[in-house]
């Protein structure tokens, strides 16, 4: 299951990405507001995908938040790594964050090859997801 910090990273990266239609950047409030999400929660989001290289800020009159990435370069595996780091259910499987299960053998465990093939079908259709193809639907 996703958090709700991950679920509200996506709804914020969607409407910066409606936004980019026209050619302004967009607040943190207006995000806020408009998708529901608490306004302080927001800012920690919008702050970790800044720092991730997903989103640009500006201060001042004209400031807001922009996507520094096209949209259909952004794919829901980058921005779920982001906000809650592995994707896959078990450590002993993850690609980027693996660590061995202290309490089985790898070796031996008969669990392990069905959270492999869960990891990799859901990776295909997380990497093959973009901002892009959300923004259409």
């Amino acid at each position: 299951m996703i958090s709700k910090k991950c679920k509200y990273a996506i709804k914020a990266i969607l409407y910066i990405a409606d936004k980019r239609k026209e050619k302004r950047a967009v607040m943190s409030t207006e995000i806020a507001a408009n998708q529901k999400i608490p306004h302080k929660f927001l800012e920690g989001i919008l702050r970790d995908l800044r720092n991730n290289g997903i989103l640009n800020s500006k201060r001042g009159k004209e400031g807001g938040y922009t996507l520094l990435k096209k949209p259909e370069d952004i794919n829901m595996t980058e921005l779920m790594r982001i906000m809650d780091g592995p994707i896959a259910l078990l450590p002993c499987v993850s690609l980027n964050y693996y660590t061995a299960c202290s309490e089985c053998d790898e070796s031996t465990c008969r669990i392990k090859n069905v959270f492999i093939e869960v990891r990799d079908k859901m990776l295909e259709v997380l990497n093959n997801t973009t901002v892009a193809n959300l923004s259409k639907e």
